[in-house]
């Protein structure tokens, strides 16, 4: 049995993840092998066969880092079958393999009854996690990631983070929620839930996110 497995290490996220997680028990499954890590810690496959490579991993923890934007998949329908339909089925497979943990990246507002495709999508990928089963999910809601990431910056990306100091401070009571977080950060608080034990579905928001990475 692999102890932590990793989705989506090419994104922000997922390779602030594999910086952070140093000799920890990680392995990561993708399409292409991502940078700086060890090949025997890598299962490289097509995403249509990661079911049958999840239930030969067989992980005790599944950490989804997936995630594109509309603009990047060229269209909603390819923006779901990433964020919604690829996510789902790694997820499905790792319950079905056994795995009780399930630790997943969506984003701050995400609802299924939100009017906004992207939100709406994140919001119903929280939902059917929760309902699959698993002893524990944990469920970040990061707002602006900061960060490098790997290939063009999204749009809009790099004003975003340039302001963010500035609407950072600006954004007080609920709306800290809003507040720009570093991928770091994300992942430190990824791999604190990952050696956390009990039982349920925990969201965790900005200031959880910081308090979880300290």
């Amino acid at each position: 049995m692999t102890d932590m497995l990793l989705i989506g290490a090419t994104g922000m996220v997922g390779s602030a993840v594999i910086a952070e997680a140093g000799g920890a028990p990680l392995h990561v499954l993708a399409r292409h092998s991502p940078p700086g890590v060890d090949v025997s810690r890598v299962t490289i496959s097509p995403s249509e066969d990661w079911p049958a490579a999840i239930a030969t991993l067989a992980p005790r923890i599944l950490i989804s880092a997936l995630g594109t934007t509309i603009a990047q998949a060229g269209s909603q329908a390819a923006f779901r079958a990433v964020d919604h339909d690829l996510v789902l089925t790694a997820a499905g497979a790792a319950r079905a393999a056994g795995t009780r943990h399930m630790i997943a990246v969506s984003s701050v507002g995400a609802s299924a009854a939100s009017r906004n495709f992207y939100l709406s999508t994140k919001g119903q990928v929280e939902d059917e996690l929760a309902a699959l089963g698993f002893d524990r999910v944990d469920l970040l809601r990061p707002g602006l990631l900061m960060g490098d990431r790997q290939g063009p910056r999204r749009t809009g990306e790099a004003m975003a983070m340039l302001l963010a100091p500035l609407t950072d401070a600006l954004m007080q009571g609920p709306l800290r929620r809003y507040r720009s977080v570093r991928a770091s950060a994300v992942a430190r608080a990824i791999l604190t839930l990952a050696a956390t034990g009990g039982t349920g579905v925990h969201v965790h928001e900005h200031d959880a996110i910081m308090s979880l990475a300290d």
